[in-house]
């Protein structure tokens, strides 16, 4: 059967005044059911207030736009109250109740990738929200209410019935939010825009990885990120994660090329992605891309918390390391050809700026 992966926009699927909430749906992506991967964006305007929620998935947030406040309760913890940024990331376990607060212009996008392998749904992220027309406690009879909150039912059905909006709800200014604490950050987020670089090829890009190096929390979501900057006209090496690892990356800013190849040499997909595009790159397929001159930047997930990729070109790739004859009889040709080849990119890169 063939594949398609096609990049993506995602769709909205609720929101008012105070913002939406957009996701990527499986039935468009459909490697996103097939890799267990889910994909979604929170978009607060100003004083937007994301309702306290958990989700059925472990989850990589990214502050694409704007600044904010995010609340996080992990299992049996007190809570966090955490400054966020744009490229600010954030990993977000099983079991982990959040909300999310934007106080000023411009509006706070936050995106979410995650795994779905035990979720209600494969490929789609499921909240379940603590308050709200659709929170929890609107299933439950007064009785258990009560009875679990030892209150009467009168204040029962005040608390539980007096949000009537649901998911995102537009503050007017009368309740002021918990302040954010300097020391909160510590180990729940990471800004990939100011971190010190993995890499930096000049002309060429460079690279942040989000790992248990730099957020231990990474361990506990079961997955790495990264966040790629890519010069005006510059080539990222082919490659591919050789731990059978799935590549989710969203384009956040500017426009390029992609080639993906699969088995048999297949190349299975060839387009122009642009800011606000997702994509999906199967395990072991091979994925090389070529920014337009404005440049182009990506934040990836990799389904693995301390990822390992194998570059074919470059200094580092494999073909470095095989021996002359073995070059010459794999691709049929004689020394001289191999010794042109093998004397081609001798740096140590994995980007390439553009042909002088």
């Amino acid at each position: 059967m063939d594949l398609d992966l096609s990049p993506q926009l995602p769709k909205k699927l609720y929101g008012g005044n105070g913002g939406s909430y957009y996701a990527w749906s499986s039935s468009e992506l459909p490697m996103l059911r097939q890799g267990n991967i889910g994909a979604a964006k929170l978009a607060l305007e100003k004083n937007g207030f994301a309702l306290p929620r958990y989700s059925d998935s472990s989850k990589v947030a990214y502050v694409l736009q704007g600044s904010g406040v995010a609340g996080i309760v992990l299992p049996e913890k007190e809570e966090k109250v955490v400054a966020i940024k744009k490229g600010d990331a954030l990993a977000l376990p099983f079991g982990v109740v959040t909300w999310w607060y934007n106080k000023e212009d411009p509006e706070l996008v936050v995106l979410f990738l995650g795994d779905t392998s035990k979720a209600h749904k494969a490929g789609e992220f499921t909240d379940f929200f603590l308050t709200g027309s659709n929170g929890i406690f609107t299933g439950f009879s007064t009785e258990f209410v009560g009875r679990a909150w030892d209150l009467e039912e009168k204040d029962v059905k005040i608390l539980v019935g007096k949000q009537s909006e649901n998911g995102i709800v537009k503050l007017d200014g009368s309740i002021s939010l918990p302040e954010p604490k300097p020391d909160h950050r510590k180990g729940m987020a990471l800004n990939c825009e100011e971190a010190p670089l993995d890499v930096d090829i000049k002309g060429g890009g460079r690279v942040v990885v989000l790992n248990t190096n730099n957020l231990p929390l990474v361990g506990e979501v079961g997955l790495g990120a990264d966040l790629v900057r890519l010069d005006g006209s510059a080539m990222c090496s082919p490659g591919f994660s050789c731990d059978s690892a799935l590549q989710v990356t969203y384009i956040v800013r500017g426009s390029g090329r992609v080639q993906v190849v699969g088995v048999d040499g297949k190349r299975v997909l060839e387009t122009t992605v642009k800011a606000g595009n997702l994509f999906i790159v199967p395990r072991f397929f091979v994925v090389s891309k070529i920014a337009d001159p404005d440049g182009m930047e990506w934040f990836s997930i990799i389904t693995t918390p301390n990822p390992i990729f194998t570059h074919l070109a470059g200094s580092s790739s494999v073909w470095k390391a095989l021996s002359p004859t073995v070059l010459q009889a794999a691709f049929n040709v004689d020394s001289g050809v191999e010794q042109l080849f093998r004397s081609k990119r001798t740096a140590d890169a994995i980007f390439f700026p553009p042909p002088k």
